[in-house]
Parts: structure tokens; C-alpha cells; sequence
């Protein structure tokens, strides 16, 4: 198997390489301070942008919020899609009662998780700047 046009192996030394310097000239077209993005006319904070904290007696708890922010936006997503196929009748009403079920022991399940670890579900909706929030404020879905 090939990795496309140029014939080479998908893991190759020379492919990777060739993955990185994209992604590193992909990188340096991203703005890295706010006045880069701040609309026209308005002034932009003056800090920079923090990317990433690297503050080593947080990282697991950093690792650990990052990992069940992103299993409750797969859970989110599980559930809209659960609420449109009940909403379209794809469901027989034993289907739909075994899904409710599993989407409430698997909310209940993600709040343990989150207290296990001294986080709340609140804290795990990142902020993205100015595209918002990660996830819908609770009682918008």
C-alpha cells in the first residue's frame, strides 16, 4: 500500500517529516496574540494568547478534565442524536426505554468521575474565545 501521490509508505521517515513541516507551517499561519484576530476598529486584550499551561502539579488533573470534557461532548452528541431518532419513530418503545436508561446511568456516571477528580460538570466546558463555549449551557440542548 501507498501513501498517495508520491508513492511512499503512510509511516515512512520521509512522510513523516513531510507531515510535520505542514503541520509546523500550518502552525505559523495561526495567530498567536488577540490583536491578530480582534475585529476591525476593536482593540484586542494586550496579553497574549495563553496556548497551553504547563505547570506540572496540575497536569493529570489538566490530562483528566480534558479527557471526560471530551467523553461528555461524545455523550451530548449521543444523546441529540438518541432524542432525534425517538422524535423520527425509529425506535420501538423497548429501544427507547434501554437507551433512556443508559444515557441517564452514563450522565450519572460522568458526574462521578467529575467529583472523583474534584471537578464539576461546569468545568469542563471549555472556553473557546470567540467561538463560545465547547458545549451548550445546561438546559439549551
Amino acid at each position: 500500500m501507498t501513501g498517495g501521490r508520491t508513492g511512499r509508505r503512510p509511516g515512512s521517515p520521509d512522510r513523516l517529516a513531510e507531515v510535520a513541516d505542514a503541520a509546523g507551517r500550518a502552525f505559523r499561519l495561526l495567530p498567536a496574540v488577540p490583536e491578530d484576530v480582534a475585529p476591525a476598529g476593536r482593540p484586542g486584550p494586550s496579553q497574549p494568547v495563553r496556548r497551553i499551561s504547563t505547570d506540572p502539579d496540575t497536569v493529570e488533573r489538566d490530562l483528566v478534565r480534558l479527557v471526560l470534557t471530551l467523553v461528555e461532548l461524545l455523550r451530548q452528541l449521543m444523546e441529540r442524536q438518541a432524542l432525534h431518532r425517538v422524535d423520527q419513530g425509529d425506535l420501538s418503545e423497548e429501544q427507547e426505554e434501554r437507551l433512556g436508561s443508559t444515557l441517564m446511568i452514563l450522565h450519572d456516571r460522568m458526574a462521578e468521575l467529575c467529583a472523583d477528580h474534584g471537578l464539576t460538570m461546569e468545568d469542563l466546558n471549555l472556553d473557546l474565545g470567540p467561538l463560545g463555549t465547547l458545549l451548550p449551557p445546561p438546559g439549551t440542548e
